[in-house]
């Protein structure tokens, strides 16, 4: 029986100290959920505004698509970065200018181009004009009264866009006083006449006999070197229009455009006259070839002009000749300006030479070329006979 008793009080004492052990994990346990159980409102706090941070992410790829974004700012920083985003910009902007200067000076360039063309007959005409030779000319004084020319005798208008690029061309030698009386006339004149024009003198080099329709077609090819003409007008030096009715343009037609002339009466001399002053399109000149390089010395080489034409189906045509009137300067004839004895014969063979001869075979040397107020002068080595 004393076996007994031991055994069931060990028995007991071992269960006691289980209770116990149970008792004190249970304790420990309510505490441990109990402290946790404080903090919980501030991690709910952070879990939202973790929650919130993570929407902001997944939206902002929505509206920008293709950038990565990282959003780690604090409202701090944001405000500061805007700050020097601010700055940037401003130190941006007068680059930013600059760099649209440019454009809106090339914005503002197609305003001239827009204006309307001039009309065909130019409403600042006056018609009939009084011409004289008997007064003192010097260029500057030619020159105060065209302040508004270009460099080079350049000139077009500038309230409206000029019907055609004119190209005046003058073949010339040792002729400046006739040139001052050309260039006082004519300029007013085709400033009236709403032109896009520039005046070319061609100066013969040398003392070899002269070569006037060589010297048109080196005329013709510089003068395009500068601008893109359309229109050519040959005028000898010596020949001043008497109504700016007259106007020095091309037409349909090739135009003979000094057809009163008073060293003939205000007449014709005869009805295939092309000299003096005269006016082909760049269609008409390359139609025929040009003109004629070897016609050396006085005439000849306006008839194989016409005849050129002639053969190519086009006619001449002229203005009244009341408004073609125009007058002469009297000279005696150039030395080396001989009439050339061999035109009579060219003048025959015009269909038979034109294609072989004329602006395919051009060759000359420029000596010079020079840029004054009134005009531009290109003397040029045409060569010898």
């Amino acid at each position: 029986m004393a076996g007994d008793s031991t055994v069931n009080f060990s028995l007991l004492h071992r269960t006691c100290k289980l209770v116990v052990l149970l008792c004190f994990l249970h304790i420990s346990v309510t505490v441990f959920f109990y402290v946790r159980s404080l903090d919980i409102p501030s991690a709910f706090a952070r879990n939202q505004q973790s929650h919130s941070n993570s929407t902001t992410i997944r939206n902002i790829p929505e509206l920008t698509p293709g950038l990565a974004l990282k959003i780690t700012e604090t409202k701090n920083q944001k405000d500061q970065t805007k700050e020097q985003a601010a700055n940037v910009k401003k130190a941006e902007e007068p680059e930013k200018k600059k760099a649209e200067e440019p454009e809106k000076k090339k914005a503002e360039e197609p305003e001239k181009k827009k204006l309307e063309k001039c009309p065909e007959t130019s409403p600042l005409l006056v018609g009939p004009l009084r011409v004289e030779f008997n007064m003192a000319l010097d260029l500057q004084q030619v020159e105060k009264e065209n302040p508004n020319l270009r460099p080079g005798g350049r000139s077009w208008p500038t309230a409206c866009t000029a019907q055609q690029k004119v190209a005046i061309i003058i073949p010339f030698r040792k002729r400046e006083e006739h040139l001052k009386f050309w260039l006082y006339y004519l300029h007013p004149i085709l400033q009236r006449q709403q032109l896009d024009y520039g005046v070319y003198v061609i100066n013969q080099d040398g003392d070899e006999t002269f070569n006037r329709a060589k010297l048109l077609n080196i005329g013709y090819v510089e003068a395009l070197k500068e601008y893109d003409y359309e229109c050519f007008v040959f005028s000898d030096v010596d020949l001043i229009p008497m109504d700016d009715r007259n106007t020095y343009k091309c037409f349909s037609q090739p135009r003979h455009l000094s057809v009163s002339m008073d060293k003939f009466g205000f007449k014709l001399p005869y009805n295939q006259y092309f000299g003096g002053v005269s006016s082909l399109s760049k269609e008409q000149y390359l139609k025929i070839n040009g003109f004629p390089n070897n016609y050396w010395g006085w005439g000849g080489e306006d008839d194989d002009i016409f005849n050129r034409l002639s053969s190519k189906g086009m006619s001449i045509s002229r203005p009244s000749g009341e408004t073609g009137k125009c007058r002469m300067i009297r000279h005696q004839r150039d030395k080396q300006n001989d009439p050339n004895p061999q035109r009579f014969n060219r003048i025959a063979h015009t269909r038979e030479t034109m294609h072989t001869d004329g602006i395919n075979s051009l060759t000359y040397r420029v000596v010079k070329a020079e840029k004054f107020h009134l005009y531009t002068l290109i003397t040029v080595d045409v060569g010898k006979p």
